[in-house]
């Protein structure tokens, strides 16, 4: 018979609420409740064969693998997430055994408790801004065949400066409208922080992601914030704002460098 690992999904403070009766999480494997002290580790059963070290390392390199094993860590902190304000942990946390689990739970009790009170009553909204491309100019002549002369030339040459310089204004422009909208959201934020824009290869988003930031936010006020986003929606021509979310605290689980007014901007 295989032995079982122990994979961790979450820490939480304890909590009354009772998880969803289907839920299932990696594996297809339901999780369960580990207390210790005040700390309170949400925990599944997987098979050693998968997730000792060596195969758990291949299995890494398996898009498909990986994609179905994020979906059913992210199903159960969403879950969570309903019931209290989890601490999400690093995909693929696995320890031998519960007392493997107990011992990392008082080693890192510490930073555990201090990002706990920060995400308490708290949930992260996340926020992009994408640019369309600027139209190109039609060019009033083509460079092609035997009749092309210095006159199509120049007017190929004004037709590409035109088009940049229509890009640059456009660029420009989401960014001044980019970096209004983020400080407006995260002064009405309990922490905010700017990733780097997605790369469009990956995301396949149409447009250019000028905005990647997210937001913790009090559950009594993300009402007010998902208005405060949607009211900027159609406010500038040629922008698009996504909003997304609630989520728990995945950007805001390690201490930073706090700017003004405890917010914080950091890459990630």
């Amino acid at each position: 018979m295989s032995t079982e690992l122990r994979y961790v999904y979450a820490v939480c403070r304890p909590f009354d609420a009772p998880l969803q009766a289907e839920l299932v999480g990696v594996e297809g494997r339901p999780p369960r409740l580990l207390r210790h002290e005040d700390l309170t580790a949400v925990v599944g059963a997987v098979p050693e064969a998968d997730f000792a070290e060596g195969p758990l390392r291949a299995h890494l390199e398996d898009l498909d693998w990986l994609t179905a094993t994020a979906r059913a860590h992210e199903r159960v902190v969403a879950a969570l997430t309903t019931v209290t304000s989890p601490l999400p942990l690093r995909l693929a946390t696995v320890f031998r055994d519960d007392s493997g689990v107990r011992s990392m739970m008082q080693e890192e009790q510490g930073r555990f408790r201090w990002a706990l009170g920060r995400l308490a009553g708290r949930v992260e909204w996340g926020v992009k801004v994408y640019a369309d491309g600027a139209p190109e100019p039609r060019p009033e002549t083509r460079l092609s065949g035997p009749g092309a002369g210095t006159g199509s030339g120049r007017a190929y040459l004004q037709s590409r400066r035109a088009r940049r310089d229509a890009q640059d204004r456009a660029r420009q422009r989401a960014e001044a409208f980019a970096e209004r909208l983020h400080g407006d959201l995260a002064r009405h934020a309990a922490a905010a922080r700017v990733h780097p824009p997605q790369n469009p290869a990956l995301s396949r988003v149409p447009g250019v992601n000028i905005l990647n930031s997210a937001y913790l936010v009090d559950r009594s006020a993300s009402e007010d914030f998902v208005e405060r986003v949607d009211r900027t929606k159609d406010e500038e021509p040629g922008m698009r704002v996504e909003l997304t979310g609630p989520w728990a605290g995945y950007s805001f689980t390690m201490p930073s460098d706090e700017g003004p007014a405890g917010q914080e901007e950091a890459g990630r």
